[in-house]
């Protein structure tokens, strides 16, 4: 999915609608699969998004002598199963 404008959490709103209908389980297997579909490209536009502004983020920490410095913020991101999820 490419970023046309979309914000994050119209994406956010969006995939959510999107998995209420694939757990209602009345979608033909066609609807399903489009929807599922859709669903990944969403999923992956959101972590993109939160990629790039985990990039952005900054802290800053102080030293045993009290000098302050900038680092990089990093987060360890949770083990992916092997499909992906």
């Amino acid at each position: 999915m490419e970023d046309k404008g979309v914000a994050f959490e119209e994406a956010v709103k969006e995939l959510e609608l999107i998995v209420d209908k694939l757990e209602k389980g009345e979608l033909t297997l066609d609807e399903s699969i489009g929807y599922f579909q859709k669903g990944i490209e969403l999923s992956r536009y959101c972590s993109k998004k939160l990629d790039d502004v985990e990039k952005k983020i900054t802290i800053l920490i102080e030293d045993e002598k009290g000098v302050i410095r900038e680092e990089p913020f990093k987060v360890e991101k949770p083990v992916e199963s092997p499909n992906g999820f």
